[in-house]
C-alpha cells in the first residue's frame, strides 16, 4: 500500500499575490545551515522568498502559484537533506521537546563512556612509566574498544545522520567534519591497539563525543531560552472553545474553527478563543501582553474582547468578528516574527561568511595533513592535527552572533509594548540620531479627555456621561467616558447647536453649551487648546474642559530622549498656538505647526540633505507619506488600527516609554552584534593557528567550538539587560494639567 499523499491547501496563506507556506524542518543541527536551505531554494523558479527561524527550526516560503507548487519546494528540502512538514507550534514545540529528550540521552551515553575509558586510559598512562606488560595494556585498549565504540554509535546519531543526510544529498554541512574527527579518531585507535601500540585514543573520542553533546545541548536550551525572551503567544491561544449552537446547547469544538458570527461563552479563568463582541455577561479581562494595557479591562455588553485576553471573574457570551489566523494576536505574532527573522547588513555578512566556510574547513584540514606529512611527521600525528582542525573551525558561533541577538532583541521590545515589522528596522533604529514626532495622537493619549473631572461634582459629572451618550456632538465622547457603564436617560432630546435635555427624577437636566445650560456671563476657556461644555441639574451648574492630554510619560520620555543625545522635533498639522505649549512642556525647541502632509515630507528632506537619520514617530494612518519618507518609523496605534499601521514598528498602550525602549534596545543590541561578531572572528583567528601547528588536540578543539558558540548566544542574552525595568517604570515627571491640546489636524 503506498503512503497517502500529504494535503498542504489547508496550510497555504496568500499575502500581497503569493502563496506562503510555514514549515518545520528537521535536520538542522547548526544555524550554518540557514543560508545552505536559504540559497538552496533560491533555485526554484517563482520562489519569492526563503526565511529560516532557527530559533524554531522553521521556515517561512513565499512562491508565485503559477510557477511552483508546494511539493517541488518539499522535494527541493529533500535533496539538500532536510525533511519538512507543515509548522504547527503545538507539535513543533514537542518535537523539540523531544530532540532534546534525545540529546540528553546520548549526552548521558557518552558521558558514562567516556568516565570509564577514561580510568583505563590512566592506568594505561600509568603503567606505560612503571611496569605494565603489553599484554594487560592490550586488553585494556579493547575493554576501552568495547565501551567506547558501541557508546560511540548511539551517541553520535545527532551528529552522524546528519552527515549522512548532507552527503547524500551532495552537500556539505558542519557535521561532516566533526563526523570524520570521531571516526578517524575511534579509526585510529582500533589500528594502534591492533599493532600494539602504547596509546591509543579511544577516551579522546568518546571524551570529544560528550564534550560536542554539551555544546549541542545547551545550544538548544539556549534557542529554547530566546524564544521564551520573545514571548511565547501561542501559550496565549486557546485550544477549544464552547460553541453555542443554534438550539442553545454548547459544543466543544477546536478554537480553529470558528468562524465570524458564531456565538461563544468564555468562563472565569479561560482564555478567549477568538476576536469577538460581547453579547451579554460583564467581567473583568487582563490583555496586557495583547494591547499593552496593565490593568484588567472591564467588559460589558456591546465591547470588543481579543483573542489571547484572560477572562477574570465573570462568564461572557461573545458574537465572534475573527477567528483563526485574522485576530489580533495573530497579527502581532506575525509582526513579531517578522522581526526575528528579518535580515540586516550584519545579517548578510554573518551568513556569507558562514556559507563559505564549509569548503574552507575541508580544505584546510586536507592541507593540514598534507603539511604535516611533508614535513616529515607521521601520519598519526598529521591525522591529529588535521582532526582537531576539522573540528575548531565550525562556524556555528558566527553563524549564531547576529540571529541571536535579533530574536532576543525582538522578544525584548515585545514586551515593551513594541512591535517591528521588520528585521533591518532594529539595525535603523539603531542609527537614528533625530526623532520627529508628530503632535495629535503621538504626544497626547488619542482621544479627548475632560480634564478638570475631579474638580467636577460626582453627581453632575454622571448627569453629563449619562446625557452624552445620546448626544452626536463630537465633545460628546470625551464625557461620555465619564459615565463608565451607565445606562443613558430614557427620554432626551437634542437641541442641534445647543445641547441635550432630559427631566430626571422630576429635575431638569441639560448638557450643552454654557448659553444652553444657564450661564450668562460667556465664560472663556482657559487656553486656545479647551472647549467648554456645560452640565446643569436643577439650579447647579459645573463647566467642562474638554482637551487632548499629553500621554503620562510623555516629558519623562523627552527628556530621556534629549539625554541619549537625540534631537527632538515636532512636527504637527495642528494650530502653532497649540503646539507651542506643549514643545515647551516638553522642552523641546524645534517645532513647527500647521503643516500640511507634504510639508512635513519636504521637512524630512531637508533633515536627510543634513546628514540627519530620523526616526519618525507618527499615526500610523494619517502621516503614511511622512513615515515613509523616515529612516525609520514607529507608529501608536490602537489594538483595532494595528492590521493597518504603515510603519515600521507599532506601539500598543497610552505610553510613550516603547520609544524610549526602542532607541536603547536598538543601541544595545548593535554593540551586542558587533561584539558577537568579534567575538567568531578573534575566535578564529587564534584557533585556526594554533589547531594547525598541532597546540590543540580533538579534544580541546571540541571544547572550544562548543564554547566559542554559547559565548555569542550568552552575549547576545544581555540584549535585554535594563529593557525590563524601562518597561515597568512608572514616569517620573507628568505633564501639568493645564498642558493639553485641542484636537486638530495632523
Amino acid at each position: 500500500m503506498t503512503a497517502a499523499a500529504l494535503d498542504l491547501t489547508g496550510f497555504i496563506r496568500h499575502e500581497n499575490g503569493a502563496a506562503r507556506l510555514d514549515l518545520a524542518v528537521e535536520g538542522m543541527t547548526c544555524a550554518a545551515c540557514i543560508g545552505e536551505i536559504e540559497h538552496g531554494l533560491q533555485e526554484l523558479p517563482g520562489l519569492v522568498g526563503a526565511r529560516v527561524n532557527y530559533s524554531r527550526h522553521r521556515l517561512t516560503v513565499n512562491w508565485d502559484e503559477r510557477r511552483l507548487t508546494p511539493s517541488a519546494i518539499l522535494d527541493a528540502l529533500r535533496r539538500l537533506g532536510y525533511r519538512a512538514q507543515p509548522y504547527v507550534a503545538r507539535e513543533a514545540e514537542e518535537a523539540e521537546a523531544q530532540r532534546m529528550q534525545h540529546l540528553l540521552k546520548c549526552l548521558a551515553v557518552a558521558g558514562f563512556a567516556s568516565m570509564n575509558v577514561m580510568l583505563l586510559s590512566v592506568s594505561v598512562w600509568a603503567g606505560n612509566v612503571s611496569d605494565i606488560t603489553p599484554e594487560t595494556r592490550d586488553m585494556f585498549h579493547w575493554i576501552s574498544a568495547l565501551i567506547a565504540l558501541p557508546a560511540a554509535a548511539y551517541a553520535g546519531q545527532p551528529f552522524f545522520s546528519s552527515a549522512w543526510r548532507a552527503i547524500r544529498s551532495r552537500h556539505l554541512n558542519m557535521d561532516v567534519p566533526i563526523t570524520l574527527g570521531i571516526m578517524l579518531g575511534l579509526g585510529m585507535s582500533i589500528v594502534e591497539t591492533m599493532n600494539h601500540a602504547e596509546n591509543a585514543y579511544f577516551d579522546a573520542a568518546v571524551t570529544l563525543l560528550f564534550f560536542l553533546l554539551c555544546g549541542r545541548v545547551l545550544d538548544q536550551a539556549m534557542r529554547r531560552k530566546t524564544r521564551a525572551v520573545a514571548g511565547n503567544l501561542a501559550a496565549l491561544k486557546a485550544a477549544t472553545a464552547r460553541r453555542i449552537e443554534a438550539d442553545g446547547t454548547l459544543t466543544l469544538t477546536p478554537a480553529e474553527a470558528l468562524r465570524p458570527g458564531e456565538r461563544v461563552q468564555v468562563l472565569p479563568g479561560e482564555r478567549v478563543p477568538a476576536d469577538g463582541r460581547a453579547l451579554s455577561g460583564e467581567s473583568a479581562v487582563d490583555e496586557s501582553l495583547i494591547t499593552g494595557e496593565t490593568h484588567p479591562r472591564d467588559v460589558a455588553s456591546g465591547d470588543t474582547v481579543y483573542a489571547g485576553s484572560l477572562n477574570r471573574n465573570g462568564t461572557l457570551t461573545l458574537e465572534v468578528t475573527a477567528a483563526g489566523e485574522a485576530t489580533l494576536i495573530d497579527d502581532i505574532e506575525r509582526l513579531l516574527e517578522a522581526a526575528q527573522e528579518g535580515r540586516s547588513r550584519y545579517l548578510h555578512l554573518a551568513d556569507r561568511a558562514a556559507r563559505a566556510y564549509a569548503p574552507i574547513v575541508h580544505g584546510a584540514a586536507l592541507i593540514t595533513l598534507v603539511v604535516w606529512m611533508l614535513t616529515g611527521h607521521s601520519f598519526h600525528d598529521a591525522a591529529i592535527t588535521a582532526i582537531a582542525v576539522l573540528i575548531i573551525t565550525c562556524p556555528c558561533a558566527l553563524a549564531l552572533a547576529i540571529p541571536a541577538v535579533q530574536v532576543v532583541a525582538a522578544g525584548t521590545l515585545f514586551r515593551a509594548n513594541l512591535l517591528l515589522g521588520s528585521g533591518d528596522a532594529l539595525e535603523r533604529l539603531a542609527e537614528a540620531d533625530t526623532i520627529v514626532f508628530d503632535k495629535t495622537g503621538t504626544l497626547t493619549v488619542p482621544d479627548p479627555r475632560v480634564a478638570n473631572a475631579p474638580d467636577v461634582p460626582a453627581d453632575l459629572l454622571a448627569v453629563a456621561g449619562r446625557l452624552a451618550l445620546s448626544s452626536s456632538h463630537p465633545l460628546s465622547a470625551a464625557v461620555a467616558r465619564e459615565a463608565g457603564r451607565a445606562a443613558p436617560f430614557e427620554a432626551v432630546e437634542e437641541r442641534p447647536g445647543e445641547g441635550v435635555r432630559t427631566v430626571a427624577g422630576g429635575v431638569e437636566a441639560r448638557l450643552g453649551s454654557p448659553a444652553f445650560c444657564g450661564f450668562t456671563d460667556h465664560p472663556q476657556p482657559s487656553g486656545a487648546d479647551t472647549s467648554l461644555v456645560a452640565v446643569m441639574l436643577g439650579d447647579r451648574r459645573a463647566l467642562l474642559e474638554i482637551r487632548q492630554t499629553l500621554r503620562a510619560d510623555a516629558v519623562r520620555v523627552a527628556r530621556e530622549l534629549a539625554r541619549q543625545g537625540l534631537s527632538l522635533i515636532v512636527l504637527s498639522g495642528d494650530r502653532p498656538d497649540a503646539v507651542a505649549p506643549v514643545a515647551g512642556q516638553l522642552g523641546i525647541e524645534a517645532w513647527r505647526g500647521g503643516l500640511k502632509p507634504q510639508d512635513k515630507i519636504a521637512a524630512l528632506a531637508a533633515l536627510k540633505a543634513q546628514g540627519r537619520k530620523v526616526l519618525m514617530v507618527g499615526d500610523g494612518l494619517n502621516d503614511a507619506p511622512a513615515l515613509a519618507a523616515a529612516h525609520v518609523s514607529l507608529s501608536p496605534v490602537t489594538a483595532a488600527d494595528l492590521t493597518q499601521a504603515q510603519a515600521d514598528g507599532v506601539f500598543l498602550g497610552d505610553r510613550l516609554a516603547p520609544v524610549l525602549a526602542a532607541v536603547r534596545v536598538s543601541r544595545r543590541a548593535r554593540r551586542l552584534m558587533l561584539q558577537n561578531l568579534g567575538i567568531a572572528a578573534i575566535y578564529n583567528l587564534i584557533a585556526v593557528p594554533l589547531a594547525f601547528l598541532g597546540q590543540v588536540t580533538p579534544l580541546v578543539a571540541a571544547v572550544a567550538m562548543s564554547g566559542s558558540s554559547l559565548l555569542v548566544t550568552a552575549n547576545a542574552l544581555r540584549a535585554r539587560l535594563g529593557a525590563d525595568r524601562d518597561a515597568r517604570a512608572e514616569p517620573a515627571v507628568t505633564a501639568p494639567p493645564g498642558v493639553a491640546i485641542q484636537e486638530g489636524l495632523s
